[in-house]
Formats: C-alpha cells, structure tokens, sequence
C-alpha cells in the first residue's frame, strides 16, 4: 500500500563519511531533504562540540546581514529576490563571505557615525540660529518699549525695590539662552521657579519645525527660552537645573550687532553642512543599493553553511580522526537516490574514498514519514495535530479528503454560501505561485492561504449540498418543476395561511434531484420536514462513518499481524455496532420505502412506526403497540419482533466478548511460555538487504501488552470496552450535529433574508434605488461575516471533531514522532537552521 494510506517503510542507516568529503556529502543530502541524522554526542554540550567555531563564525556572520538588511530597510530599498536558490559555499569560501561582510559593516558603521556627527552638529547649528532668531525678538521687544507691563513685571521679579531703592542704581542681569524639549518646559519652569524663589524671569518660545534627532531619526520637537537672573550664585542655580533637564545652552552676545553677525556665519556653516551630509547619504544610498541586490542569496549561502556545520556537530569521530560516522533514518524507497547524492557531494570534493550507507536492524520506533504535495498537506496537517501516526499505521488523509469536505457540506449546505466558499478557495490556488510569494507575516491569512485546498472541497462540496437541499440564499430553485399540484384558486391561497396539501391527492411525482421547491412555501411544516430528514440522514452518515473506521481498524490488525485484536475486538466491535445502530438506519430506509401518503394503503403512512421509539422498545425488550386500530401491526416486516430480540441479545453477548477474551487468551499464551525453553536470538548471518520492513519486531501475541501484569491488562480492557460500548452510543448521538448545525444555518439565513433584504427589496418611491442598494449592502456582509465565516468556522470546528473523536478513535493511536529530515527549503522557510 502506498504511502499516502500507509506511512514510509523506514530504516536505520550508518553512514561512514570521509572529513573531506563530509561537508559536501551534507550539503548534498541538505538539497535532498531525505535524511533525518541521530545526534550521537546527546552528552556533550553545544559549547564542546567539533565544528562549535564554525557554527560561531556563521553566527557572526549572520548578525552582520542583519545589520544590513535593517539599514536596507530603515532606507526602503527595495532587496532584490531572484527566487534563485544557490548552493552551499565550500569551507574555503567562508573566508571570503567574511571578510566582505566585515568591509560592508565597516564601511556602513563609519559612514553612519560620519553622518550621525554631521547630523549632531547640523541640529546643534539649527537650535543655535533659532536661538538667534528668538532673542533677538525679546530683546527689540525691550528696547522698543514693547509690553511695559511684561517689562514692569521682569524688574518686580528680579529686583527687591523696596529694600534697594534709587540709591543703588541701575541693576546689572546676566542671562542664559538654549532650548529644551517642549513637554519638559512646564516643569522646567515651576522647578526654576522653586529652586531660585521667583528671582528668575523666563522667556520661552516655541520652535515651530520639527528638528531630527541625529541618534534614532526622529522627529523632536523644542522650545528656545532665555532666562534673566542676577548674581552668580543664580548662574550656577540656573546652569545646574538646565543640566538636569537636559537643556542645550548655547552662547549668545549681548551685542545686536555680534548676534547678527554670528547668525550670518550659522547660515553659512548650515549651507555646507547640508552638501557634506547629502554626499555622505548618497554614498550610504549606494553602499546599501549594491547590498540589497545580493542579501537575499548571502542570508541562503550563510544558513546553509551553518545547518551543515550544525549537521556534523550530530557526527562521530572514528579514532583515527579521518573519518566520520553518522546515524540516520531513511526511507527505503530512497535509499538509490541517497547514494546518488553522497556520490556527488564525494566528486564535489575531490575525495577518492567513496561514503558507505549500511542498513542496521533495531526494535526502535522509526519515524513516520508520509509523502504529501500540496493538495494533500492541508488534510495531513489535520490529521498531525490530532497526533502524529505510528510507524505504519492506517493513515486517515486520503480518507479525510473525501469526508471531511463532505461532512462539513451537510452542515454548511446552501448552494449561494458554497459558492462564496468555493470562489475563494479557487482564486487563491489560480493565484497560488504570486500570493506565496508575498510571504505574508499575517497568521490568519497563512491559515487561509495554507487550507486553499481544504475551503475550495469545502465550497463545492456545499454547493452540491445545497443542490440537494434545494437552498441557495434561504430561496429554491424551481429546476425540474414542482411534483406537487395545488387545486386552489389564488384567492385561497392568500387569504388561508394554514392549508396543507395532500400527498395521496395533490402529489404527482417525484422530484428528480434534491428537494421539492414546494417545501419553500410551507412555512408551517417545512421545517417538520427538513427535520425529519435531516435527522436521520445525520444518523446514517455517522453509523457509515464508524463502521468505516473499525473497518479500517483490520488492516491494522491485519498488517502488525495481530490476529489477536482481529477475534477479540475487531469482530466482537463490529457485531456490536452492526447489530444496533446499522440495523437502526436499515429501518430508516425501510420506512422510507414501504410507508406511503395513501389512507387506502395497508402501508399507510400513518402506521409507519417511530424509529427511535420502535429502537428504545428493542433495547428494554418492550412490546410495541400499535399507532391506531386501523393499523394490523406495529412492526414493519414479519419476524421483526424475533429478529430484534437475536439481535440485541448477540450485541450483549458482544459486550464480556471484548471485555475477557483477550486477556483470557492473554495469560493462556503466558502459561504456554513458562513451559517453553528461551532460545537465544541472534541476528548474525542475516540478509539485511533482503529482510522484512526493517525496525518491525515479531508479532506481540500479548497484543500490545508485553510483560504488563494481568490485573493491568484486565483494568486496560474494562475501560476500552466501556469506552467502546458508552462511546456508540454517544458518537451516534453526536453526529446529529449534522442535523443541528444544517438547521441553525439554514434559520440564520432565512431570517437575514427576511429581516434585512427583503424589507429593502419592498421599498418604493424614489428612495428605493438607493434603499435598496444600501441594504444590499448591509446584507452581504452580515452573509459574508456571520453565514460564510462565522458559520463556516463553526462547521469546521464540528466536522473537526467528528473526525478526531467519532472516526479516528476507531483505529488511530497517534503515538508516533514525525519525520524530520536535514532539509534546506525547511531550514530556510523556518528563518534560520535550528539550533541545539
């Protein structure tokens, strides 16, 4: 059997390589992807292994592209991606990946620093001419006779009038200028306020232009002030609180004449600064243009080096020191293509000594490998994250593609939601190759993206659903033409809401496809209808599904050769369920067939009996009674009555079948053993190349069990016969979520069609167009959001489960590990190779 229903046989290979040729030999298997290598140094820590300082320079090196590629980004330049994908460098070329690294981020520091320093004494120059600007202001304010009150107030807070008076004369100020971040210039002000007692006075304004700070490139914004005070001990008061606030001050002379001409020469020097600094840029621009055309393939060649260096870390040293050895599980349909590439990465070297790949035997789980592309990785996806298969056991995706699209449609059926559905799916695989590309970080849009496949089967499935239930929109398609006929005139019709037809006078004939649009205009039992049938198909489709499931169940047994489980549980399961439940939905198709609308019929539908009814009496071994006298009898067939009592009696016997049978047998087998002498097993002399699938031991006649103690195995079998028995029972009942969920969809949908566009679709006038289009509106997105995407996500989650609990716990154990080669499209896809 394939893979796809049947993991990869595996084996456990050892790998001899040359020190040589090992590199190259790795890189080779790294394109391959085919190889998953054992650590055999599980011991020795990261720090003390071979090839550590390899790992480190890669490392390094990797932080430097970093470095670039965030000046790249912070410059939006765009990185050129050919999508090409170049081999792994050899060893010796490290050095010159290195040392061009080292010249890129030497050259690209200093250019850096060079303009940061050129970008300080730019910001320095521009507060400095503001500065001018500003004072110069305040102080022809002064001298111009502007704002006596402002000025009365300035010598009423730096001067005490009562206590100096006119003796003293005139008072000498001192005054510093500088700028400040504007929202620290409240505090700034309260704090000289404080600190000097209002001796103080403050001028400030505001700078309007944002300025850039030259050590992150963002935009500050600042205040000029100038403050007045008197004596030296305010100065240093002054100097000190500035410092604290982290204000730049800044000379500036008392004179007008040398403030004007030092504000000429800031312009001047702010003139060449500007040219020095756009050079400086555009030779940065280039630097990091030249960079960005060949990061993409520097970031593939270095985490190339490293995932191959990080491989050989996993590597033992023979004792001469000139040889490598290795331990890694490969499939064996693969083996050929292997040695092909260790043959090539041996030439790329130049070795003379060819590798050698020896199969070995071992009891050890191999690891499950099971080959996807990229229609069926979605499905296997969802099976992995209920839990990983074991070595060869019976996978479910082949059968999940089909079911799972399948079962959601029940729930999600509606001919015009599907199609939403669908049409989605279909644009994201047309535009499969452009919109992986884009690489998005957004992680729903990945969910999406990643399941294109899964929504596409899901919205076709559900169009055909739909088809079937006739719904499309809450509406129906009148395809074929009514079965029904109506004897009434449309007066009737209107004015009488609850007049039911008669299936034995008004049916003609069947609907060929699907549901009779009639249905759609009954409000007050269609919804009767619909549950009726929706029930029980939810019931025949689950029962189906099970029986399913245990069957696959056999091939387990049959593969693992335990014939064991194939008498005590496979058989034993399958009369229980059969017995029961298939017997239930057999009834289902009888009464569906035999029962008719007609009074005269002796099958008349008013005698067809309750399913569950007739089911629950079965089960307790009551009689059943009949519906009405006109009724012979309350059975559908004769012998029902005997067939039932057999059939449940043997469902019972069922139940200690599976509960002692295999222990039983179990501690017979043992007792068998005790009185056998042990022979020795040995492996010598044995073909490896033509032995069975490697890493199977012998089949367990314990079932599973092995040395376990047989109270255990007693207690083991209890419960999984509980679960079994309770379990039908219950998963029965939950697949009637079919039937839930189809019905709250199609409710949903009717009362948006009825309380939103339907009202639009009545208004009149000449507001109707626009009404009409407005609600329109209001009502695709209310389908899209909450029909399509709320409830398409709610019918996922369903169908989810049903598979994961109600199928897979048939047959599926999960308790493998996956599959994990030495590949570079997954080292690379994940960012960087992994780590130990």
């Amino acid at each position: 059997m394939g893979s796809l229903f049947r993991s990869e046989e595996m084996t456990l290979c050892q790998l001899f390589l040359q020190s040589e040729a090992a590199y190259a030999c790795v890189s080779e298997l790294g394109e391959l992807g085919l190889v998953q290598f054992r650590d055999l140094n599980p011991d020795i820590n990261a720090f003390q292994r071979k090839f550590v300082n390899e790992v480190r320079r890669c490392d390094e090196m990797e932080r430097k592209l970093r470095y670039l590629e965030k000046e790249i980004k912070k410059d939006g330049i765009p990185m050129l991606d050919t999508g090409e994908n170049p081999e792994a460098p050899q060893p010796r070329e490290m050095i010159d990946l290195e040392a061009t690294f080292e010249k890129l981020e030497n050259e690209l520091r200093e250019v850096n620093q060079n303009a940061e320093a050129l970008k300080r004494n730019y910001l320095e120059l521009t507060e400095l001419k503001h500065i001018l600007r500003k004072t110069q202001v305040f102080f022809d304010e002064q001298e111009g006779g502007i704002n006596n009150t402002t000025e009365s107030m300035t010598r009423a807070l730096i001067t005490d009038e009562s206590r100096i008076g006119n003796t003293l004369g005139p008072v000498q100020l001192g005054f510093v200028a500088g700028v400040i971040l504007r929202e620290r210039l409240p505090a700034f002000e309260r704090m000289l306020w404080r600190a000097c007692r209002g001796n103080v006075f403050l001028r400030q304004a505001m700078i309007e232009a944002p300025l850039e700070d030259p050590s992150n490139g963002d935009n500050v914004y600042k205040s000029v002030f100038i403050i007045f005070f008197q004596g030296d001990q305010l100065k240093t008061r002054v100097k000190k609180i500035c410092e604290g606030f982290r204000a730049t001050l800044y000379p500036c002379p008392e004179a007008p004449s040398d403030r004007r001409e030092m504000a000429m020469g800031v312009m001047t020097r702010i003139e060449d600064l500007n040219t020095v600094l756009g050079q400086t840029q555009d030779h940065r621009h280039r630097v990091l243009v030249a960079a960005a055309k060949n990061l993409k393939n520097w970031f593939i060649k270095v985490r190339k080096i490293k995932a191959i260096y990080h491989t050989l870390n996993l590597f033992n040293l023979d004792v001469t020191q000139k040889c490598l050895i290795a331990e890694c599980w490969v499939p064996i349909l693969d083996m050929e293509t292997i040695q092909m590439a260790l043959r090539r990465g041996t030439e790329r070297s130049g070795s003379s000594v060819p590798p050698i790949l020896n199969r070995m035997e071992t009891y050890e789980d191999p690891p499950t490998y099971n080959r996807t592309n990229k229609f069926t990785h979605a499905f296997q996806m969802l099976i992995n994250a209920y839990g990983v298969a074991s070595y060869r056991e019976m996978n479910p995706a082949p059968y999940t593609i089909i079911t799972f699209p399948f079962l959601f449609a029940v729930m999600f059926g509606d001919l015009g939601h599907g199609a939403i559905m669908a049409l989605f799916g279909l644009w994201m695989v047309l535009k499969e190759k452009p919109l992986a590309a884009k690489k998005s970080d957004n992680e729903i849009w990945n969910i999406f993206f990643g399941g294109r496949y899964i929504i596409l089967l899901m919205g076709l499935f559900s169009m055909y659903t739909g088809f079937i239930y006739n719904d499309i929109f809450s509406k129906s398609l009148n395809v074929f033409g009514s079965g029904w006929k109506i004897n009434y005139d449309a007066e009737t019709i209107i004015y009488n809401k609850a007049l039911q037809l008669d299936p034995a006078r008004d049916f003609e004939r069947t609907y060929p496809v699907g549901m009779d649009p009639v249905w759609q205009v009954a409000p007050m039992n269609k919804i009767i209808f619909q549950n009726a049938y929706k029930m029980k198909i939810s019931i025949i489709f689950g029962v189906i599904h099970m029986i399913f499931g245990v069957i696959v169940g056999l091939f387990n047994h049959r593969y693992f050769k335990n014939t064991m489980n194939i008498y005590t549980e496979f058989i034993p399961q399958m009369i229980f369920l059969i017995f029961l439940f298939f017997y239930m939905t057999t009834l289902m198709f009888i009464k569906w067939t035999k029962y008719s609308a007609s009074n005269l019929d002796p099958y008349s539908a008013h005698c067809a009996p309750s399913i569950l009814i007739t089911f629950i009496n079965m089960v307790l071994f009551k009689e059943s009674t009949i519906l009405t006298e006109a009724c012979e009898t309350p059975f559908m067939f004769a012998g029902q009555e005997f067939l039932q009592k057999i059939l449940v009696l043997s469902a019972f016997v069922c139940i200690p079948w599976m509960l002692f049978a295999k222990p039983i047998l179990i501690m017979q087998e043992r007792k068998k053993q005790q009185h056998q002498p042990i022979l020795p097993y040995s492996s010598e002399g044995q073909d490896v190349e033509n032995s069975g699938p490697q890493s199977i031991p012998p089949a367990d006649q314990s079932g599973g069990h092995g040395n376990e103690e047989m109270s255990e195995i007693f207690i083991h079998q209890g419960i999984h016969t509980i679960e079994y028995v309770l379990g039908s029972v219950s998963h029965t009942a939950s697949y009637l979520r079919l039937w839930a969920l189809s019905l709250a969809h199609a409710q949903l949908a009717e009362v948006l069609w009825n309380m939103v566009l339907q009202n639009g679709l009545k208004t009149g006038g000449a507001i109707g167009g626009v009404a009409v289009w407005a609600i329109f509106a209001f009502w695709a997105v209310l389908t899209v959001g909450i029909l399509v995407l709320m409830e398409g996500l709610s019918a996922f989650l369903h169908t989810l489960r049903l598979h994961w609990v109600e199928f897979q716990s048939k047959f599926y154990s999960g308790l493998g590990y996956a599959f994990q080669p030495f590949a570079f499209e997954s080292i690379l896809e994940g960012g960087s190779s992994s780590d130990d």
